[in-house]
């Protein structure tokens, strides 16, 4: 049986342990701070400015708080402007309870566990990311709804046998967008709604006259106009979310970068630019030069950790907290599973969507991530291309170092240098010598 530690051993003598529920929250203290050491608060305002006040009587200056859904943020928040140090707790580094559970059991073994120094803080930006990270994420919501609003367009068309998904390929394009306009508007010969066709669609008018020629049922035409209205709604608010986010960002800007020769005005290369721009200014590097990265990677990447990762010790930290990197499952000395942990860590899923996208790259990491294709199954060189793009990511923040490309080719041949290196050893193990040959093949 492990013995217990003393008062004057203790990592955090004064922590106080809280149990996060929906109606109401279990606060327990050090037993010499009071006479009644646990105690249930609600969860209104007032009863969280009680609880604080409790606390601070009581001399607790180190809380611990399960992450519970979303009931923690608020507690949080009031505790941390009181002046307390919170620590957000995984749940998991508290799972295995002794005894039978309780919410009063529960608070008490968190301040238990806090007190003795057993729990780590999870990482939670600062206050100037978490409210781009608001904006960001409401935008990533608004996204998902427009999609599925656009999604209904297209059925209530197919109802009614217009299969304009069949010519033009994008119901949202140009062509698409005006035509379902115009149809909305009470347009329904097919030959005026196929002079919508914008020039760069292949098909003919006559292909889309054919494509637009359809039943058109007053029930189909109904959804397709109501349809259209929470997309164009979804899109003002959109509008907003981008808004917010160039004002907020704007502000972060703490020094300029050096991204060369701008586009030309009003074009939609300058947009992009303008876009990088206020990105690099807020991180200090261009993080879009790293291959695979786009602007919408890198905004995800930022509004969910910011630029400042100095709360990662070191490298090895970072992928770990993403889930990049491989388990360590071992026991008596045999590894049992190095799979990474499930994770819904949003920056991870960032980094595995640009990895994947460096499939066809003709750069370096191009080349690292076929190499890899070719020796295990893609979701496995796609964790291990995503694990090495985070790398960049914490190098480039950490050291303010741009990313340099070398290419594929000089890739290629510094893995073929490599081989030559291997061959070499394992030939002098063996007793022979390899001389390369006076006509390369």
């Amino acid at each position: 049986m492990a013995m217990r530690k003393r008062d004057d051993d203790l990592v955090f003598p004064n922590a106080a342990g809280i149990d996060v529920g929906g109606s109401s929250h279990w606060v327990a203290v050090p037993r010499h701070s009071c006479d009644d050491p646990v105690r249930e608060f609600g969860a209104m305002t007032d009863d969280l400015n009680a609880m604080a006040d409790w606390l601070i009587a009581c001399g607790v200056d180190t809380v611990a708080l399960e992450s519970t859904g979303v009931y923690w943020i608020p507690v949080y928040e009031v505790l941390e402007q009181r002046g307390l140090k919170v620590f957000l707790v995984d749940a998991r580094q508290m799972k295995y309870v002794p005894g039978r559970k309780s919410d009063v059991q529960d608070c008490q073994w968190l301040q238990r566990l806090m007190s003795q120094g057993y729990l780590r803080a999870a990482f939670r930006p600062g206050e100037e990311v978490c409210v781009v990270r608001a904006v960001a994420r409401q935008r990533d919501v608004l996204l998902v709804e427009q999609a599925s609003w656009v999604q209904r367009m297209q059925k209530a068309l197919v109802q009614m046998n217009i299969q304009l998904t069949e010519v033009p390929s994008d119901v949202m394009g140009a062509t698409g967008h005006a035509s379902i306009r115009a149809i909305v508007a009470g347009e329904r010969d097919p030959k005026t709604l196929a002079r919508h066709r914008n020039m760069r669609v292949k098909a003919s008018e006559q292909d889309i006259a054919k494509a637009l020629t359809g039943n058109w049922r007053d029930e189909h035409l109904f959804v397709l106009r109501q349809a259209l209205a929470m997309y164009d709604d979804i899109a003002g608010h959109l509008g907003e979310c981008d808004e917010k986010l160039q004002s907020l960002l704007a502000e972060l800007g703490q020094r300029k970068v050096d991204l060369g020769k701008a586009p030309r005005a009003n074009s939609k290369l300058r947009l992009e630019f303008d876009a990088r721009q206020i990105l690099a200014n807020w991180a200090g590097v261009d993080l879009t030069r790293i291959n695979g990265l786009g602007l919408t990677a890198t905004m995800k990447i930022l509004s969910e950790i910011g630029p400042d990762l100095s709360r990662f010790a070191n490298v090895k930290h970072f992928c770990s907290w993403l889930g990049l990197c491989p388990g360590t499952k071992i026991s008596g000395g045999k590894v049992l599973s190095a799979k990474t942990k499930r994770s819904a860590n949003r920056v991870r899923q960032a980094l595995k969507m640009a990895a994947m996208s460096l499939s066809h790259s003709s750069s370096a990491l191009g080349a690292f991530y076929r190499r890899l294709c070719s020796r295990m199954d893609k979701p496995r060189a796609n964790t291990a291309t995503a694990h090495k793009l985070a790398r960049m990511v914490y190098f480039m923040l950490t050291r303010g170092e741009d990313f340099v490309d070398k290419g594929q080719l000089h890739y290629e041949e510094q893995q073929r240098q490599r081989s030559i290196a291997a061959l070499k050893r394992r030939a002098a193990a063996l007793g022979f010598a390899i001389m390369p040959s006076a006509t390369p093949a």
